[in-house]
């Protein structure tokens, strides 16, 4: 082996916990590695997760809606050739990692090598490649090595498909099934099986607890499952044995309680979380990991102040966008000598469950609340008088907005049904900055838009 190089940040991984931090270090006069095993500018969001996931989607949403105004003389039920639809997936992949190739080219202080990196000791990677190790004396790292598909120990479990032969680059599944079983209600689990049951598909959830979103705030939850798919039948306390496959299709094995049951499908998908990538060598330099992924503080530091993790393999919050703040916080952090110049606010990421139709929530609810004995004041409004909603026909649902009591000050909130993805985005940012009641009251959201209702909301407390 050659001997090692000297560099100033070794990133394992590639992805949005990686690269940010990378760039604007490298900007930096910092000389930046980034070593990943796919070779390519991208964690598990483009790969196979929040990306393609979404094109399908966004096609789906077109079909419900071409289906709602099939009755104003738009046309019969719309013709869906899940092969294109999978082909333009491809296509936004594949122009993204174009992308994200172009602006490595253009930047200076940036290498990416494609292997699998391990840690000697608090200051020296090795890194495997086809070309050989190379080993590196490094003065910082980040690791971002991401979460991958969890499979639990069922027997069978390897003939069901997993959320990659769905969204990876040519997916195994070009096809549409006439039915799915998803076992697991989790957000994949459940996102996958409304994208499914709008395009036709009829789908089965077999969820282990007894609310889907588990862990979710359960009012959300209550006002977003009435308005799924009617072809998406939900089991629950449901235990499953194993999974057979025979002349006819999979055979999934359950028991409920005190009852045995069997689910026939043609096609079975496993939903049952992700867990985090740790790297090799984690565990000999006494780095924590808890439950979720590395034990990290709010600087992203882990019990080596110069060793970050962010992003998926820490699991406080498994979001792409939560993951390229926390590269930034640590990059920061690096920049001013391994100190908490800079903070993680896990409290105030807005997360959304892109189902048809969407729910989306940020901060504290008001279930969060209680269960920290926390008071707050509470005002709504109902898509039901929105002009946007009716304009499309999606009255259901509606947003929550959560304040202290004195000041007013917005500290969490939901919305579920139509725009939910974009309208927890204003109510995230107005959380993060202490606004309060009166400030989201004075401001002139536009007509017609459904942000009409966030300050419709506060000023009911007015």
């Amino acid at each position: 082996m050659k001997k090692p190089e000297t560099i100033d940040v070794l990133t394992i991984g590639a992805g949005g916990g990686a690269y940010p931090a990378a760039f604007w270090l490298a900007k930096r006069a910092q000389r930046v590695v980034m070593v990943d095993p796919k070779g390519v500018m991208s964690g598990n969001c483009l790969a196979e997760g929040c990306v393609p996931s979404k094109v399908v989607r966004e096609m789906a949403r077109h079909v419900t809606r071409h289906r709602r105004f099939e009755s104003y003389g738009m046309g019969g039920e719309p013709t869906i050739d899940y092969r294109k639809i999978i082909a333009h997936k491809d296509n936004v992949q594949r122009s993204r990692y174009i992308q994200h190739g172009e602006e490595l080219v253009r930047s200076r202080n940036i290498e990416l090598i494609k292997g699998r990196a391990s840690l000697q000791d608090p200051h020296t990677v090795t890194v495997e490649t086809d070309a050989g190790d190379r080993r590196y004396t490094v003065r910082h790292i980040i690791v971002a090595s991401g979460a991958d598909v969890f499979v639990p120990s069922i027997p069978g479990a390897e003939l069901c498909l997993t959320s990659s032969d769905l969204y990876r680059l040519n997916p195994t599944v070009k096809v549409l099934p006439q039915t799915l079983t998803v076992i697991g209600g989790g957000y994949i689990g459940v996102e996958t099986a409304s994208f499914y049951a709008a395009l036709g598909v009829h789908v089965t959830v077999l969820e282990r607890g007894r609310q889907l979103l588990s862990g979710m705030d359960p009012d959300m939850v209550a006002m977003l499952v009435p308005l799924l798919d009617p072809r998406i039948r939900v089991m629950f306390e449901v235990d499953v044995d194993r999974i057979e496959q025979g002349v006819h299709g999979m055979t999934v094995h359950y028991r409920q309680g005190d009852f045995s049951g069997k689910e026939l499908s043609d096609q079975v998908l496993i939903a049952a979380g992700r867990r985090p990538v740790l790297p090799e060598g984690l565990a000999a330099l006494d780095i924590e990991v808890g439950h979720t992924g590395i034990a990290v503080n709010g600087a992203l530091q882990t019990s080596h102040p110069h060793i970050y993790a962010c992003g998926d393999v820490n699991g406080r919050v498994p979001l792409f966008h939560a993951a390229v703040r926390e590269s930034l916080v640590a990059a920061h952090n690096i920049m001013a000598g391994d100190v908490a110049a800079d903070t993680m606010d896990f409290t105030n990421v807005p997360t959304t469950v892109f189902t048809l139709p969407a729910a989306a929530y940020v901060g504290m609810t008001r279930t969060a609340a209680a269960q920290r004995g926390v008071a707050v004041v509470e005002a709504g409004y109902e898509f039901l008088e929105d002009s946007r909603a009716q304009i499309f026909g999606e009255t259901g649902g509606g947003l929550r907005l959560f304040f202290e009591p004195k000041s007013l000050r917005l500290i969490g909130g939901w919305v579920v049904g139509i725009d939910a993805g974009n309208l927890i985005g204003e109510i995230g940012l107005a959380c993060a900055n202490g606004l309060t009641a009166q400030q989201l009251a004075a401001f002139a959201d536009q007509h017609p838009m459904t942000s009409e209702g966030i300050g419709h909301a506060a000023r009911s407390l007015l």
